[in-house]
């Protein structure tokens, strides 16, 4: 069975083609026949496109075209023709799988599309603007080039929509939950998969687990998981809440955005724009949204890369001190992304504040390059894994299970 998978970003869309076969699901995760991604530039008319097969096969070019869904059509062309392909008719795809970064309330789980799945999507949008509209773009060019084949939507929310109440609503009015104003969270597709991961990697089973999963990548988000379900996690209504992040502030008063308001006739745009695009890493710092670049600088005694480091480890420990609560207790820290997966530095200094639980990693297991590893010491009283997310092979298995449903 081959199933093709869209990961669809504000200014990019990624996609894979995986092959499983009908009878059961692999104990470990399949590397894809084919990976493509498109990466738009400041002008949308011109797409940067990047494809490669497990046989070898590498295509990078630019293309002009009027709209993403003629640009992802042409991407999926590479399958079945040139160095790249894996397949000789698109016809042999037999389902695809969408990540969906908003599901709101009403998807808690993994669903087939259809038109008022596709509704659902767009009246969200609001929710998710950079997003969910991505999405549809993405199903549109499926429709397109691929006729009725079953299409599956996996949204990021969903696996922290059974958060209970008290750690969900926020402390505002009452109407405002009326108004679906909660604690959304985001992530999860990434969260669930290497909750799943460690327990396979530790030989446990997951719901005898308390988790701490970090994400930790130019977005950075943490969940607390217990019995397989995230109970708490610290991005909230928006993708804006919690962690400090590469570009993102995390949470901050709202009192200054109040302040900011009526005191320096800041427009909404001009805050969205500030705590979105200019702050975290690269608005402390001065120097990048990229940790790497953040810590070149400290190491020739820039005192604003320093400081940034400092405020990001203390919001890192704070946040993972948050879910410990929420948890009543830690048995696996899991780090995983672009940080997680590449920062001993940043593992290190979490895991330093947590030494009264008998947290302990190995040096030399934390800075050789772990993937899918344990790198605490035996005597650690918490486990602590650096796992690889491998959200396209979750979005896989998740669109493999409704079409064998089916």
């Amino acid at each position: 069975m081959k199933i093709l998978v869209l990961n669809a970003g504000s200014s990019s869309q990624k996609s894979c083609l995986y092959e499983i076969t009908e009878s059961a699901l692999p104990t470990e995760p399949l590397q894809p026949l084919w990976e493509g991604k498109v990466k738009w530039t400041q002008d949308r008319g011109v797409a940067e496109i990047k494809v490669k097969s497990a046989t070898g096969g590498v295509l990078e070019e630019e293309i002009y075209a009027d709209s993403r869904p003629a640009h992802v059509a042409y991407m999926l062309h590479t399958l079945t023709r040139g160095s790249t392909k894996v397949i000789s008719q698109l016809s042999e795809i037999d389902g695809v799988g969408h990540r969906v970064v908003h599901g709101g309330q009403d998807y808690r789980a993994s669903v087939v599309i259809t038109d008022e799945v596709k509704k659902a999507i767009a009246r969200l949008s609001n929710l998710a603007p950079a997003h969910n509209p991505a999405a549809l773009e993405g199903i549109a060019a499926i429709e397109k080039s691929l006729g009725n084949i079953p299409q599956v939507a996996v949204f990021d929310t969903g696996f922290h929509s059974h958060i209970p109440d008290a750690a969900a609503i926020y402390p505002g009015p009452y109407e405002w939950i009326e108004q679906g104003i909660r604690r959304y969270g985001f992530h999860g597709i990434s969260h669930e998969y290497c909750s799943k991961r460690a327990a396979q990697i530790l030989g446990r089973d997951l719901a005898s687990l308390r988790i701490i999963t970090c994400h930790l990548g130019n977005g950075c988000s943490l969940a607390a998981i217990k019995n397989g379900r995230s109970v708490d996690t610290t991005m909230g209504f928006t993708p804006l809440d919690g962690l400090m992040m590469g570009s993102r502030s995390g949470s901050v008063d709202p009192g200054i955005l109040i302040h900011l308001l009526r005191q320096s006739n800041y427009s909404a745009e001009r805050l969205d724009y500030v705590l979105n695009k200019a702050s975290g890493l690269r608005g402390i710092s001065g120097v990048s949204s990229d940790l790497p670049q953040v810590m070149e600088a400290i190491a020739q005694g820039n005192y604003r890369a320093q400081l940034a480091w400092d405020m990001y480890v203390h919001r890192l420990r704070s946040g993972i001190g948050a879910m410990l609560a929420s948890l009543g207790g830690l048995d696996v820290l899991v780090f995983t992304a672009g940080v997680g997966e590449n920062s001993p530095a940043i593992r290190q200094a979490a895991c330093d504040a947590f030494g009264f639980l008998g947290m302990k990693i190995d040096p030399e297991k934390n800075t050789r390059k772990p993937v899918d590893e344990d790198i605490a010491t035996t005597e650690s009283g918490v486990r602590v894994l650096v796992i690889h997310t491998q959200e396209d092979w979750a979005i896989a298995t998740w669109t493999w299970q409704h079409l064998i449903s089916r």
